[in-house]
């Protein structure tokens, strides 16, 4: 049975560094402020909210949501974007995904204000996690999945990783940031060639497919560290993510189970992006 990788641990170990951060800019007479912008309440996003409002609060930062109607069109959500560009006491601006299909993604990604683009939307700051980068914003969750790679002393360099997906949100941000830290990376998708195959070449797979229990221990080759993105409901209401845990754990050399695993951290990313927002935004 493979080790797990707890991001309830992680998440632990940076809280109180970052409640001690929030209160030197409480002290400072600075609110850090984030604002949630949703279409509706899909219970994925309801989920991620709730996690996000109890790691903000316990690091001083305050949270409000701007819940637009499912069928709400593009201009009305440039017009809340633009609202909170303009509004110096917010200072980030998380917008859940996937959008509803009708929105035109490009012009939110170009609206946001790159300073409080605390999830890596905005070309500007997608382009500093390809350059490898620092001083951007990238994407909460890969960056959660860097944080819990890291915590556990996990040897990247000259390591195979692959990554299951391509989003803009998860793989492709992923597959930078592993590259950054000298992995040679691959990046599978629906359309790759026996994907089975593929994946089991990894020393670390990275799923991230939105596929619930897809990946099973067959994907997996043996010793793996495996890292689950996913987070799914399944028919009974319960969370899962995307690899099956019970057939990949006796396959793995370690794993992230769901919950507990990656989505713990990626609040407490998001958090720290918001307090160095405010931070900045006070410079």
């Amino acid at each position: 049975m493979g080790e797990t990788l707890s991001g309830k641990k992680v998440a632990g170990e940076v809280i109180p560094e970052l409640a001690a951060e929030g209160k030197k800019l409480l002290d400072r007479g600075i609110q850090p402020k984030l604002v949630i912008i949703r279409f509706g309440a899909n219970p994925d996003d309801l989920f991620y909210e709730k996690g996000a409002r109890k790691t903000c609060g316990q690091v001083g930062i305050a949270v409000d949501t701007r819940e637009l109607a499912p069928d709400a069109d593009t201009a009305a959500l440039l017009k809340v974007v633009g609202e909170l560009n303009d509004d110096a006491s917010v200072h980030g601006i998380l917008m859940m995904q996937p959008f509803p299909k009708h929105i035109d993604i490009q012009a939110v990604r170009n609206k946001i204000a790159p300073a409080k683009d605390v999830d890596g939307m905005s070309p500007f700051n997608e382009a500093k996690v390809y350059e490898n980068d620092p001083t951007g914003f990238p994407p909460c969750t890969p960056t959660a999945v860097m944080e819990i790679l890291k915590n556990y002393k996990i040897e990247l360099k000259g390591k195979n990783a692959v990554v299951l997906g391509r989003s803009m949100v998860v793989g492709k941000p992923a597959a930078m940031l592993l590259l950054g830290e000298h992995a040679t990376v691959s990046i599978c998708h629906s359309r790759t060639a026996d994907l089975a195959a593929a994946a089991r070449q990894g020393d670390i797979l990275v799923a991230a497919i939105g596929r619930a229990r897809m990946i099973t221990g067959h994907y997996i080759k043996p010793g793996a560290v495996v890292i689950d993105v996913g987070i799914n409901v399944d028919k009974d209401g319960k969370m899962c993510g995307d690899v099956d845990f019970e057939s990949a754990a006796p396959v793995a050399g370690m794993i992230t189970p769901v919950p507990g695993g990656v989505g713990s951290v990626t609040t407490t990313v998001l958090a720290k992006h918001v307090l160095r927002a405010a931070a900045q935004a006070k410079a």
